[in-house]
């Protein structure tokens, strides 16, 4: 019983009661919470994510699987296989990835590799659903009754002789005795879209990338410098982009004619230079840096496009400004993601319009192919094959159909048109302006046969450290009556040069007349 003297102060065992009542309450609502965490990340592992978990290409267990199994096979246009898998002898995998000795580089930036720790590239990447070991869905009720399991082969569009005469060019042009490093070409059907060729170098050999001994992939892997542009795992048709030069001048002969027409009429006279506004710059006409001086030219459009005018084609930029600059080079796909069934593939850049706007310089700069414009030679094949293709350009692509194990058809490659880059009468327009570039332009020293009937637009742009280099382009289509193929060569970082055709008219020349020859 208490005493009164106490009824004023808290009762200590009734307090120590409580306290530990609550310690007792917070942990178990703790504990409630520990179970619930791990009740939703448990439901999250087991169900939400068990199958991505369970495919996951890092996961050894689906190495395990996949390489138990043969894997499909990657085939040429003319049925040579490029990649193929076969039984091993000893290690832990039942099979190896292998390459055609013969083709190995030839088409490695293109075919990739399939390595043993799941990194894929190429086509090995792109095909991968098709190419490993799969259930092919079920479409009668016999198929329920038999094995469904199989792997598919995919047939590319080039051809190994064609591949091999583009790389045998690209390799041969040795201007100056300073090689062809970082050169390139593409060669694409405008009608289909389907890339007959596409080639640049340095390549890499893809086999040691595919040994079962992993010390040594990752060595193979490292010796190529992956983290480099330089690295030759790096493509410089698809993936790397170059200043382009005068082969843009299409692009902008394109957007005079699309959106201020009366421009082609407007008759600039001749220039060696001009002093651009807004800046205390002078622009120049190429031979600037030759004893003799800057080229003297101008005139109306169908003059300064064959003649490749800089001067003239900075005026012209200025004058359809920002808005028309940035929207044409856009309709032919620059600032873009080129839907070329292959990973990473690279964007072309052309400066936006707020970077165009008020800004004279850059307009007058851009407009043939300076500054700040960068192009892949796969891009500039397509600039070339949508001018030739009364403005339209397919869809690029490299893979022409898919079969499965037993031969039977499971996907063929249906051509479909990417972009309207231009209209018909355009298209037109500037055809007969580059086929005057072959006549009696900058490309009229490289010889093309009068029989062929090429349309091309050469381009020089000056790189490297004070201008000293140059980029040397050309772009070309024919029949330009009736144009089979287009083609872009790229042959970067060469000894100052005026027109480009010197350097890249040889190979560009090769390549077209085989281009020709092996396209139906």
């Amino acid at each position: 019983m208490r005493h009164a003297a106490d009824l004023g102060r808290p009762f200590d065992g009734l307090d120590e009661g409580n306290l530990m009542e609550r310690r007792i309450r917070r942990l178990g609502v703790f504990m409630v919470l520990c179970f619930v965490a791990l009740f939703l990340q448990l439901n999250n592992i087991q169900i939400l994510k068990a199958n991505s978990l369970a495919n996951n290409p890092q996961n050894p267990h689906v190495q395990a699987i996949q390489r138990s199994q043969p894997r499909g096979d990657i085939l040429s246009a003319d049925g040579v296989t490029l990649a193929t898998s076969v039984p091993t002898s000893s290690g832990y995998y039942k099979y190896q990835r292998t390459y055609n000795q013969y083709t190995a580089t030839l088409f490695s930036q293109i075919v990739g590799y399939d390595t043993i720790f799941g990194t894929r590239t190429g086509v090995e990447a792109e095909y991968n659903s098709f190419l490993q070991s799969h259930t092919r869905p079920a479409k009668t009720i016999r198929d329920l009754l038999v094995n469904r399991t199989t792997t598919d082969n995919v047939t590319l569009t080039i051809n190994t002789r064609l591949q091999t005469q583009v790389a045998a060019a690209i390799d041969n042009t040795n201007p100056g005795g300073n090689p062809a490093q970082d050169g390139g070409a593409v060669v694409v059907n405008l009608k289909t879209g389907a890339i007959e060729a596409m080639y640049s170098n340095p390549v890499y050999d893809p086999r040691p990338l595919v040994s079962q001994d992993s010390a040594a992939v990752l060595k193979a892997y490292n010796f190529l410098n992956p983290r480099s542009a330089e690295s030759p795992l790096v493509s410089r048709t698809f993936q790397f982009g170059f200043l382009p030069g005068s082969t843009f001048k299409t692009v902008t002969s394109s957007a005079v004619y699309d959106q201020q027409p009366a421009l082609a009429k407007v008759d600039y006279p001749p220039k060696d230079c001009i002093d651009l506004p807004q800046s205390n710059r002078r622009l120049c006409n190429y031979g600037h840096t030759s004893p003799l001086g800057p080229e003297v030219c101008g005139g109306v459009l169908a003059v300064t496009l064959p003649q490749s005018c800089d001067t003239a084609f900075a005026q012209l930029g200025m004058a359809l400004g920002a808005t028309s600059l940035n929207s044409e080079a856009q309709a032919f796909g620059f600032n873009q993601a080129i839907p070329l069934d292959l990973p990473s593939v690279g964007v072309s850049n052309f400066p936006t319009v707020a970077q165009l706007t008020n800004n004279a310089p850059s307009q007058a700069y851009s407009a043939f192919g300076q500054q700040d414009v960068t192009a892949t030679a796969l891009q500039m094949s397509l600039v070339a094959a949508g001018i030739g293709n009364q403005g339209v350009i397919m869809t690029p692509h490299v893979m022409a159909q898919i079969r499965d194990s037993q031969g039977n058809l499971v996907e063929s490659y249906i051509p479909k048109p990417w972009l309207t880059a231009t209209s018909p009468v355009t298209a037109s327009a500037v055809t007969s302006l580059m086929r005057s570039v072959v006549t009696n332009g900058t490309a009229a020293q490289v010889g093309f046969p009068a029989s062929w009937n090429v349309a091309a637009k050469t381009g020089t742009a000056e790189t490297g450290p004070n201008a000293t280099l140059t980029n040397d382009w050309m772009i070309a289509f024919a029949p330009a009556n009736d144009p089979k193929v287009a083609v872009a060569v790229v042959v970067p970082n060469q000894p100052g040069n005026d027109t480009g055709a010197s350097v890249s008219g040889p190979p560009m020349m090769t390549i077209l007349g085989d281009a020709l020859a092996a396209t139906p």
